[in-house]
């Protein structure tokens, strides 16, 4: 099964994100992720074999877990960059308890061979995929018009364990295991 871990989002936060892409939507012809699976992800694992479930657990629970994490969902931007977008983001910006907790779960995983990350770590939620070049000048011009790209603020209680399924409209994410972070 392919997997990763992440943390959710609050109500709040991805209906204010379900808003824009709607408003958005109708301005460009692209590929969208459903809200309802917009996450911070902390560590792809990838495909895992079922019989090794308990090992990954294990490991998962023993993560040390930093400080508090405080997170604010803003701005919005394109990976690589505007000109040639493959990617449209709404920003994550964190504590840096945020990095440590994705760079203590790379370590840990990494002791039961799955591949560390060789890039540094980039929080951010991908609203939307382009696989090929199209028209975004509306989009462009419906973003310069937009009041606030400030979605809101939270500090996470949990992180999890996610497998992600394909489905005929995207990949489908279910939550497998939960792992508490220290509170506020």
């Amino acid at each position: 099964m392919r997997l990763f871990t992440g943390i959710d989002l609050p109500p709040d936060i991805r209906e204010r994100l379900d808003v824009l892409i709607s408003h958005l939507r109708t301005h460009a012809q692209i590929k969208w992720s459903p809200t309802y699976n917009l996450h911070i992800t902390t560590k792809f694992i990838g495909e895992w074999p079922a019989e090794r479930m308990a090992e990954l657990n294990a490991a998962l629970h023993a993560v040390p877990t930093p400080a508090a994490i405080s997170i604010k969902v803003a701005d919005l931007g394109w990976y690589p960059n505007p000109k040639q977008p493959r990617i449209f983001w709404a920003g994550v910006h964190a504590t840096p308890s945020l990095a440590e907790l994705a760079h203590a779960a790379d370590k840990a995983l990494s002791a039961l061979g799955i591949q560390p990350e060789s890039r540094p770590y980039s929080p951010h939620l991908t609203l939307a995929r382009l696989k090929e070049p199209v028209p975004l000048q509306a989009m462009h011009a419906a973003l310069a018009d937009l009041k606030t790209s400030h979605f809101g603020e939270f500090v996470p209680e949990c992180f999890y364990l996610y497998r992600s399924d394909p489905g005929p409209t995207g990949s489908i994410y279910t939550k497998l295991r939960e792992y508490p972070l220290p509170p506020k």
